[in-house]
Formats: structure tokens, sequence, C-alpha cells
């Protein structure tokens, strides 16, 4: 008889899913998937973060664990704990890796078949949010990830961007992709946006462009209420990231400390919107 029986998923457990995502490289991905976990955890949320960028997984580095290692257990592989607290919880493919310099140069169903078994067999537990920091673009790896995700009912994609003219193509190609895919829009960051002097605290323009995203949302076809997050440049959020230390709670005098709050705040409040 209890063969019959369904075996529990090692995400039943685990409330909302968010994936982070953009249309290109190096506009922080991983940066706003730490700074919202660390975000959430301070409003006392338990997080998970799956690393599903293959080639180039940073996860591990931001929260300085890059020396640990994935156990098993009965359920499958035991996530990386940040915290004695187990309040944030980390599965990359750099904790599988045995040098940190090793290159993943795999043909893309070897990926898939990777991206399934970390859906599929690491043992959250129960988590409040569990945060998918994907790679950069639409392609195999991001249909994979929200294929399997799909069961679950991923709560929806927050897109994040640089204030370059061409970035307003990116957010449009990566909403093609949520529309195509049924992956709700949470909201658009606007990564490195502008910069405030740390000495005077003057606002002053980036050195990426003049007309960001945030300025030209009304353009993108996006529901009215899609909220958009900028993230100013802040030389003490990048330490931070470089020596994994918790910037949230060290720096909230910070420019950028304000506006990543607010995105984590409105996630809260969409969640609890839709739970009443």
């Amino acid at each position: 008889l209890l063969s019959f029986l369904p075996e529990r998923s090692n995400l039943a457990g685990v409330r909302h899913i968010l994936l982070v995502l953009s249309g290109k490289g190096g506009v922080g991905k991983s940066t706003i998937s730490t700074e919202l976990a660390l975000s959430l955890r301070h409003s006392g949320k338990k997080v998970g973060i799956l690393d599903v960028d293959l080639c180039g997984p940073s996860i591990p580095r931001m929260f300085r664990v890059q020396d640990n290692d994935v156990h098993q257990c009965d359920s499958g592989w035991v996530p990386v704990f940040v915290d004695q607290d187990k309040s944030i919880s980390l599965m990359s493919i750099g904790f599988l890796l045995e040098k940190p310099d090793d290159a993943v140069v795999w043909r893309g169903p070897k990926k898939n078949a990777l991206i399934k078994q970390f859906v599929a067999d690491v043992a959250w537990g129960d988590l409040d949010f569990l945060i998918v920091d994907t790679p950069p673009g639409t392609s195999d790896e991001h249909i994979s990830t929200v294929e399997a995700l799909r069961p679950y009912k991923p709560l929806g994609a927050i897109l994040v961007t640089t204030p370059q003219a061409v970035s307003v193509g990116d957010v449009r190609r990566e909403l093609t992709f949520c529309r195509k895919t049924g992956l709700r829009v949470l909201g658009i960051v606007e990564n490195m946006s502008g910069f405030v002097c740390p000495h005077c605290s003057v606002s002053l323009l980036g050195p990426l462009g003049y007309r960001g995203v945030s300025e030209q949302a009304v353009t993108l076809p996006v529901p009215s209420s899609c909220p958009t997050g900028c993230v100013p440049l802040d030389p003490q959020l990048s330490q931070s990231l470089e020596e994994g230390r918790d910037f949230i709670q060290e720096f909230p005098k910070s420019s950028a400390f304000p506006a990543l709050a607010h995105i984590a705040q409105q996630i809260l409040d969409g969640t609890s919107q839709r739970s009443s």
C-alpha cells in the first residue's frame, strides 16, 4: 500500500518561487538575488537561492561560502546554509566543482539535466521564498527551469537591467519570454541607476547611460501596476558582495539600501495580497 502513495516533493515546503531574469550578462542578477534574499531574511523570512547560472556561478562567493561542500541525505542534496539559524540556504554548481577555476564545458542536454536535478533533488525543507538566479538570455536553460518549476506554480519573475539604450530591447525580449512561458512579471529592476556621491550625497548620472528603463517604462508592454525599482551604483554594495558581508545589516545609510528594501517590500506586499 505504501508504494502507491505519492512521494513528497522537495519543493512542497516552499511557499513562493521567484525567478530573476535578464536579457544580457553583467547587469547584476546575482547581486539583486543576493540582496533580495538578505532583505527578506531581515523581514523574518526563510529564503533559498537556486543558482542555475551553470557557467558563471557567483552566488557562493557573494555569501562567502564558496569552500563549502554539498552533502547527501535521504531526500537528496542538502543545500549549503549561510548562517547557524539556517535562514538562507544555497544550491549552486559552484559547490560541485573540484576547483573554483574549473569551467563547465557542457552541451545543452547535460545542462538541462542538471537543472532538472537541482529542482527535484535539493532538500530545501520549509522556505518562505526560493529565488532562482538564472543565466542571461532566453535559451534552453531558461525553458528547462520554467518547465521544471511549472508544477509548483512560481510566483513570477523579476527582470534586471541597466540604464543603457540597448537595455530596453533586452527587457522587451524578456517580457516576450515571460508572456510565452506564462510567467507573471513581478517587476523591473534597473541596476546601476545613477550614482550617489558617498562624500556629498549628490545624485549624479551613472556611466552607463542617460535614459534608463525607469523613464521608458510607459513604452514597455507591462501592466501599469508592475513596479519598477532603481538601484544606484554604490561602492559599499560592491564591497559587501566581494567580501561576502551582509549589506542590508551593515550599510543601512547607503544610497542603495532604501531601493533594495523597497523592492523586497513590494514582493512581500504582493505575496500578502495574493494570500488574502
